[in-house]
């Protein structure tokens, strides 16, 4: 028998097979459609897109594990947290999704926090509200197209929208439901605060489950269009973070890890919930049943890089830039890279933040360009984690994935600037992995989360900090931290 994870990212949905051992068998990727930055600070993507690649990508797997869908026997979701996918009285898509990176909301922010009082909102739902997240996305609708928003009757999560073509159900989970500043964190529910005092109707929001419950099952019609067996349980998966989690097994306290995607995000498990009053760093519900999670977030981080390529090096695989930033030193003569391209949140909380090289001269190389932006990322990724370790965190090793830990040369620069091990994985597959654990779990074939991580989940490689660049970055990191305060008010002019 095997388990589905169906992860729907940002560039793409990906479907992944395991077997009963926990060893990937199978894996395709269907793209999406790029990004709509239609203005500055927006973006947005279609939904129905996201359901299209999610069928190319079931097909895709089964395909390739020349399987058929009656020898699937569980499926889990994971996706991009804090998109806004509004559905009408007839389950149709009324506009397309406001994602993760939309930062046009500030104005929302601050009528949430004026509304309710920013105390009480973190006291709500332990978090500050943010312009990445859902629900200023949804009062930005209200405020900008009140036709729109007049036809809402459902209001789902990227991943829940095709848990909806799947199955026909309407239905989230604890860790995904998190991010949308609408979810009583500490018990795991709605929040009536938030619900109330901004006039919204409880009933646009679907039911919100523990992460390996099952939601619902595999209609007909969605078993035509994928190739999976009608009546396959279909369980609750997780936000792109917290399934990301579970498959690097960061499912009981101790070690972190450090996610370089899109965006880069350093990931701590909580036994007991916790939060920073500063809202600095984000405490949400973890996809383990009755845990939680503390993660910071870098909004620019595998995007900096993507920019990079993309604007200055066409064609450029990212292996050649990294072997090209491999021959500039340790520090990039000086140079220092800011990831504020989609504003920042962590340790910032600014959407108007911007990036830029800052100390650049005529000496510098391509190559210096380049490692700078994987310094400037990694020394972002640092405020992360010295925050958590603030919350009383113990940190020991961390490990890496995502596309930007398949670099050794950004493995190494994360050790020496953590000054902590950073370990490798013997499956890189983050969080379409993490859900088909969620899946085998929600399934019976293990009884816990920690007990299919334990089982399955194996380090390789593991890069020992050096002391001479440890020592070098630590002294690098207070200049970068310099730079954001120095460089704000040249961020707010328009």
């Amino acid at each position: 028998m095997y388990w589905l994870g169906l992860d729907i990212g940002t560039g793409g949905s990906r479907a992944l097979l395991v077997d009963a051992q926990g060893k990937q068998t199978a894996a395709f990727t269907a793209p999406h459609e790029e990004i709509l930055m239609r203005q500055p600070l927006w973006a947005e993507q279609r939904p129905e897109n996201w359901w299209d690649a999610a069928q190319t990508a079931i097909r895709g797997a089964l395909a390739e594990a020349r399987i058929g869908g009656e020898q699937v026997r569980g499926v889990a979701l994971s996706g991009q947290m804090h998109g806004s996918v509004l559905l009408d009285e007839s389950d149709r898509v009324i506009r397309p999704a406001l994602i993760w990176c939309d930062q046009r909301s500030q104005p929302q922010v601050d009528f949430i926090h004026a509304k309710i009082g920013r105390d009480k909102v973190v006291a709500a739902i332990a978090n500050p509200v943010l312009t990445g997240f859902t629900l200023p996305k949804l009062l930005w609708v209200r405020d900008h197209e009140p036709r729109n928003f007049e036809r809402v009757r459902k209001l789902l999560l990227p991943k829940d929208y095709i848990r909806f073509e799947l199955t026909g159900e309407f239905a989230t989970e604890v860790s995904d439901a998190s991010g949308t500043a609408l979810l009583d964190v500490l018990n795991r529910r709605w929040s009536r605060t938030m619900l109330d005092g901004l006039g919204l109707d409880a009933a646009i929001l679907p039911p919100v489950y523990e992460s390996t419950e099952v939601t619902g099952r595999i209609s007909a019609r969605a078993a035509e269009l994928t190739g999976l067996a009608e009546g396959t349980p279909v369980a609750g998966g997780g936000g792109d973070q917290a399934a990301s989690a579970v498959g690097n097994g960061i499912v009981e306290q101790g070690i972190v890890s450090c996610t370089l995607g899109s965006s880069g995000v350093v990931f701590a498990h909580m036994d007991e919930v916790g939060y920073d009053p500063q809202g600095r760093v984000h405490t949400f519900c973890h996809a383990v049943p009755g845990k939680w999670h503390v993660m910071g977030v870098t909004q620019g981080a595998g995007l900096s890089l993507q920019w990079l390529r993309n604007q200055l090096a066409p064609g450029t695989s990212y292996d050649a830039l990294t072997a090209e930033a491999a021959t500039a030193p340790a520090g990039s003569q000086g140079l220092f890279w800011l990831p504020y391209l989609m504003g920042e949140r962590t340790p910032h909380l600014d959407a108007e933040a911007r990036g830029g090289w800052i100390g650049l001269t005529a000496r510098h190389t391509r190559a210096d360009l380049i490692r700078a932006v994987i310094e400037g990322v990694s020394f972002s990724q640092k405020d992360c984690l010295d925050i958590i370790e603030e919350l009383g965190v113990a940190v020991s090793r961390v490990r890496a994935s995502g596309g930007g830990a398949r670099s050794p040369l950004w493995r190494q620069i994360l050790a020496d600037v953590f000054a902590k091990p950073v370990a490798s994985l013997e499956t890189q597959e983050g969080s379409a992995y993490g859900a088909a654990l969620l899946a085998m779990v929600g399934t019976g074939e293990y009884a816990s989360v920690p007990e299919v991580c334990r089982a399955v989940i194996h380090e390789t490689d593991c890069l020992q900090p050096r002391q001479a660049e440890s020592t070098m970055y630590a002294q690098a990191h207070k200049v970068y931290q310099s730079l954001y305060p120095a460089l704000r008010g040249v961020f707010a002019v328009k």
